[in-house]
């Protein structure tokens, strides 16, 4: 049993070192602060700081999730969201919308655009890095 659980704990280490989080976001002190707290957790970080970007890097990198942010210039978080939640070779990679913008219309909208999750910044260290378990399913 002891063994069992042990060994569960190393197969969750191994996917959990592995993780690869795309940040999506224009504010350098924004990916910047995203960057520590999932270095910190063990994941891996790439970056984009605009929505065209995001999509190019996530068909690219094929990440395991995506933190999009939505006010962006030129293709905004929601666009972004709809493109890769779309696409044929990067629908399956879960985005979260991490946005300053905490109307529920954006939630709906942010949903809509096929995101599976919307959390407002400022966000706490632990929300997020429960929120990104979530999805990788590492809880």
């Amino acid at each position: 049993d002891c063994l069992l659980s042990r060994g569960l704990g190393d197969v969750y280490k191994r996917q959990h070192k592995m993780a690869r989080i795309l940040i999506v976001d224009d504010s350098p002190t924004e990916t910047f602060r995203f960057r520590e707290i999932l270095t910190k957790h063990g994941f891996e970080v790439i970056e984009a700081s605009n929505g065209a970007d995001g999509v190019t890097m996530a068909q690219a990198e094929q990440p395991d999730l995506v933190l999009m942010d939505v006010v962006m210039p030129g293709v905004n978080g929601f666009q972004a969201t709809r493109e890769i939640s779309r696409g044929d070779n990067t629908k399956h990679i879960p985005v979260v919308i991490v946005s300053t913008k905490d109307q529920a219309t954006d939630r709906v909208w942010g949903k809509r655009q096929g995101a599976r999750d919307y959390l407002t910044k400022p966000i706490e260290e632990s929300q997020l890095i429960d929120v990104i378990k979530q999805h990788l399913n590492l809880e």
